[in-house]
């Protein structure tokens, strides 16, 4: 079996690039770093470095070797960090992947020690609900708040689901626009009304750009905006500006 501890020393020689820097960033000697690799070599069973002139450098082995030492050491330092916290007293760590809204709204509320539930510790990565999902399948994440849209139903790969809540899309107009059209507060209206006005419309890196598309589509006409904008604040407020 490969020893852990041989396996950073390779890891720092290849980060380092020499013996010598690896024995200098590890306090130890050349001597005796060159001896471990040496051992590790022998464990592996094939060579992981090859000399070139006096040019120390890694084999194909040797490289592949250091990507596989790359994941074996992460997983031991967060083995450790789940240690430490179940010594501390607490019960686990709980990763999480949330698009920005959900983040603010939800998410948020867990990391305010009113709220978090005793013993868990949580930690939060952003991410649209395509990237979130690709962490839960890879198991980069403990859990994933997506969403999805009628018009664009969601294949989830996972085997357990929850919806949390229901929301509608919305469209915004300017309060000239509502005027000049004259329209009633809360009434429902058709998109195909405004199959020419002046679009203002998310962004292609937007998760909700194709759904804008399509709905547009569904309402018998071609989105052609004036602006693409991800963020919803810079949209709303030029709406409001009669933009």
């Amino acid at each position: 079996m490969l020893d852990v501890r041989r396996l950073i020393l390779l890891r720092e020689f290849a980060t380092r690039g020499t013996i010598a820097a690896a024995a200098n960033a590890l306090h130890l000697t050349g001597p005796a770093i060159s001896q471990q690799l040496a051992v590790l070599e022998r464990e592996a069973g094939v060579a992981l470095l090859s000399k070139k002139g006096r040019i120390l450098e890694l084999t194909a082995a040797g490289r592949a070797l250091v990507a596989h030492a790359d994941v074996i050491l992460a997983d031991l330092a967060r083995a450790e960090t789940d240690l430490a916290a179940l010594r501390g007293g607490t019960l686990g760590t709980v990763r999480i992947a949330a698009f920005p809204t959900a983040a603010r709204v939800l998410i948020s509320r867990l990391f305010d020690p009113r709220n978090a539930p005793p013993g868990l510790d949580f930690r939060m990565q952003q991410h649209e609900p395509d990237q979130a999902l690709v962490a839960l399948a890879a198991r980069e994440v403990d859990l994933a708040i997506a969403h999805d849209y009628s018009l664009m139903p969601r294949d989830l790969p996972v085997a357990d689901s929850t919806t949390l809540l229901t929301d509608p899309v919305r469209l915004t107009i300017s309060t000239e626009e509502f005027a000049r059209r004259g329209l009633e507060a809360g009434a429902p209206v058709s998109l195909a009304d405004f199959s020419t006005a002046t679009w203002l419309a998310p962004g292609q890196d937007a998760s909700f750009h194709e759904l804008v598309k399509r709905a547009c589509g569904a309402a018998g006409f071609v989105l052609n905006p004036i602006v693409n904008a991800s963020d919803t604040e810079v949209l709303t407020a030029l709406v409001a500006a009669d933009a």
